[in-house]
């Protein structure tokens, strides 16, 4: 008899929709929920929902150490990384690096923000990086599909709006892009078209509208009295092509589950069709992460679908996305962004055992964005009243 998961027992409660988090306690939330998001995935990333049930005798319910024990610095296909043990893993170090863009910049980003300072960052600002468990360059630890901002920007001279092109389509720009939602809460429209001028330097294709979406979707949580169903309705609005009809096929599937064991088989079915990875995660298929109007990737899709069957609430959305096996790092640090915009509560001794182990001030990055939030919405405010009176005494010209 397969261990039960005392959050399957029940359903989660739903979010009091009465209740108003201010924006310093969403964005804390979004960027300490995604940050512990990430860190419980990463030690089982790759594997199955089967296996993870195998290796733990159960199914995860916290941080949990490497895959393959003390045998982690030399064991395949994870050497010479520390995936477990509360790590945070590239999705986190990438989300604080456009915190820090958006800090140097104090104002909406675009793709030439990425070239001039999300890549420098990266290329010449040494940090401790917990999988490593050692100060080194970002670049050093980031994978090749996000090393192509360094070899396009950089390198290549590439016009940042186009860098994009050729990239193979993942989720590598969509994994941080929170902070884009979160300075255009309750804005899902702006956050979209944000994102998406962003992602133009990282990605392409369905990757890049992933990178829209999830903004959005952080952006749309930030709303009063938004919920799961909420944000999962301001995607669909904005969202174009694959990436809209994996979300909506997802999300229906999910509308039918309350517990996220009895999901993990429907979602994964759900969101099949669209995948172009295949079945087996460590050997994608040959037109995997190729452009496509058709596709979609997979992580965004199943993030909101597990926020669909927890209800929003945090914990049990972060959990489904962790035992879902495959990308589930990059999953759940999706769905703990979104989950924490809406307001649900982030374990307290989660993130302390993150903050401890990553040796990273997980709240810093919020104040910050939070400082830098409000300093950008009043230039905004600014701004919108100087083409109202423009537009005005256009308007009244006859």
């Amino acid at each position: 008899m397969t261990p039960k998961s005392p959050l399957c027992e029940t359903s989660p409660p739903p979010l009091d929709e009465t209740s108003t988090p201010p924006l310093d306690a969403r964005i804390t939330g979004a960027l300490v929920g995604a940050a512990v998001g990430d860190a419980l995935g990463g030690p089982v990333e790759g594997y199955t929902p089967e296996q993870i049930l195998e290796r733990h005798g159960g199914r995860v319910h916290g941080v949990v150490g490497p895959w393959n024990g003390d045998a982690w610095r030399t064991a395949r296909p994870i050497a010479p990384y520390h995936k477990g043990d509360g790590h945070v893993t590239d999705d986190t170090l990438l989300t604080h690096a456009l915190v820090r863009v958006y800090a140097t910049v104090r104002d909406h980003l675009d793709a030439y923000a990425i070239a001039e300072h999300l890549v420098p960052d990266l290329m010449t600002s040494p940090r401790w990086i917990p999988e490593l468990e050692a100060e080194a360059l970002p670049l050093q630890r980031i994978f090749l599909a996000e090393k192509w901002l360094v070899a396009r920007l950089h390198y290549g001279h590439v016009d940042p709006r186009e860098a994009g092109a050729g990239n193979i389509v993942n989720c590598g720009a969509a994994m941080y892009m929170a902070p884009v939602g979160l300075v255009n809460a309750a804005n899902p429209a702006g956050a979209y078209a944000e994102a998406l001028d962003i992602a133009g330097a990282h990605q392409s294709s369905y990757g890049r509208e992933a990178a829209g979406v999830l903004a959005a979707a952080v952006a749309a949580a930030c709303a009063p009295g938004a919920t799961a169903d909420s944000v999962v309705t301001a995607c669909l609005a904005l969202a174009k092509d694959g990436t809209r009809s994996a979300i909506e096929a997802v999300c229906e599937a999910a509308s039918r589950h309350t517990d996220f064991e009895s999901a993990l088989g429907p979602l994964r079915a759900a969101v099949a069709p669209f995948d172009t990875v295949g079945p087996d995660y460590r050997t994608p298929s040959l037109g995997a992460r190729r452009p496509s109007r058709l596709h979609a990737i997979e992580e965004l899709p199943v993030a909101l679908g597990m926020l669909v069957v927890a209800g929003g609430d945090y914990r049990h959305a972060v959990l489904g996305a962790v035992n879902y096996g495959r990308d589930c790092d990059s999953i759940a640090t999706m769905a703990g962004a979104v989950a924490g915009a809406l307001g649900a509560a982030v374990p307290h001794d989660w993130a302390k055992t993150v903050a401890r182990a990553s040796r990273l001030d997980l709240h810093a990055p919020a104040r910050t964005l939070t400082e830098v939030t409000r300093e950008i919405f009043e230039r905004d405010v600014r701004r919108r009243r100087a083409h109202e009176s423009a537009y005005a005494t256009l308007a009244d010209r006859r």
